[in-house]
């Protein structure tokens, strides 16, 4: 098989062996592998399962000095920290006087670089190609209005919100429109609904306020005759109903510090593929080897069961991830046992 079918098959629900996986690092990790591998060579190991591609920059910056940046919603945010975060919202006030969202224009990736994702994609033939609209309707609307103001706005001001979230959900359908041009197999979008305790907006205003929003843009990707993919952080169990019911195809992060994934298989495997699932915030920076190791195989052996698993850390694996860790999980993924 190609890779790309690796990665259909799972979607399909067919178990594949081995199983299709992604693996991103951060801060200094790979360099520290070239070092202890004497070289990238390493990297040749990694087949390319899936190729990110996208014909829309969902967020245009421009720098204001070594510290700061301005996106194109006109939110200010302080970069010189990890994480980044947001110093000034570009709506302070629940109203849009004088405010308008960019305009589409904004956003189209430039002629060259629209021909560079077709001939990404054209290259990358053998592989599950995905079409990235990064952020989402929740998170653009906390980063025009500042988190605390956004989580008020759902309570107290409702109709700005749901206004707000109308106003973004037509330009994010605009930017579908756009991506669905590029020769993808998928649309990825990424929307934080949750934190590590549950849903962040709880899930009866998730279910009023982006449930509806999101269902019409999975069906504008299913009707173009792409698969929707997602990623979220955080623990969404409380409405996983809700997510199979609009169309997602394909959840990806599936932290499991947040969520116990594999009873997220045994009770929604048939409808949804996990992508993710080894944790990035204990296992892999303060585990041993063996310990990783062990998960992994255990993430093939119950994840990929049936199919509808891709297997992945959770997050790119971090900079506090020890070099002898970092190797563990690059050989459990490369050196999968056969089926």
């Amino acid at each position: 098989m190609e890779l790309r079918d690796y990665v259909l098959e799972q979607i399909h629900h067919h178990e594949t062996s081995p199983v299709p996986f992604t693996l991103h690092f951060e801060g200094d990790v790979a360099e520290r592998l070239d070092e202890h591998y004497g070289g990238p060579q390493w990297r040749r190991r990694m087949p390319p399962y899936m190729v990110g591609v996208s014909a829309v920059n969902t967020w245009p910056t421009e720098t204001l000095d070594d510290g700061r940046l301005r996106d194109a919603y006109g939110t200010v945010w302080r970069t010189d920290r990890r994480p980044w975060h947001l110093e000034q919202p570009a709506l302070a006030e629940a109203s849009f006087d004088g405010y308008d969202l960019p305009a589409l224009d904004r956003f189209i990736r430039p002629d060259d670089e629209l021909a560079e994702a077709v001939e990404a994609c054209r290259a990358g033939a053998d592989s599950f190609r995905i079409g990235h609209v990064s952020w989402g309707l929740f998170e653009r609307s906390w980063t025009i209005r500042g988190f605390e103001n956004a989580l008020m706005d759902a309570v107290a001001e409702p109709d700005f919100y749901e206004d707000l979230l109308d106003r973004i959900t037509e330009l994010y359908s605009a930017f579908i429109a756009e991506t669905v041009k590029l020769p993808v197999d998928a649309v990825m979008f990424g929307d934080d609904w949750g934190d590590q305790r549950g849903v962040i907006l709880g899930p009866e205003r998730w279910r009023k306020l982006l449930k509806p929003r999101w269902a019409r843009l999975y069906g504008q990707v299913h009707e173009a005759g792409k698969l929707v993919f997602t990623h979220c952080c955080g623990n969404v169990t409380e409405i996983m109903p809700d997510i199979v019911e609009i169309g997602l195809d394909v959840l990806e992060s599936c932290q499991p510090e947040a969520m116990d994934v594999y009873e997220l298989k045994r009770t929604y495997g048939e409808h949804v593929t996990f992508w993710g699932g080894l944790g990035t915030q204990h296992l892999t920076p303060f585990g041993t080897p063996e310990e990783i190791r062990a998960e992994v195989a255990r993430l093939c052996a119950e994840m990929g069961r049936g199919g509808g698993y891709i297997l992945a850390p959770a997050k790119g694996l971090q900079p506090e991830t020890p070099t002898e860790n970092a190797v563990a999980v690059v050989e459990a993924f490369t050196n999968q046992p056969a089926v």
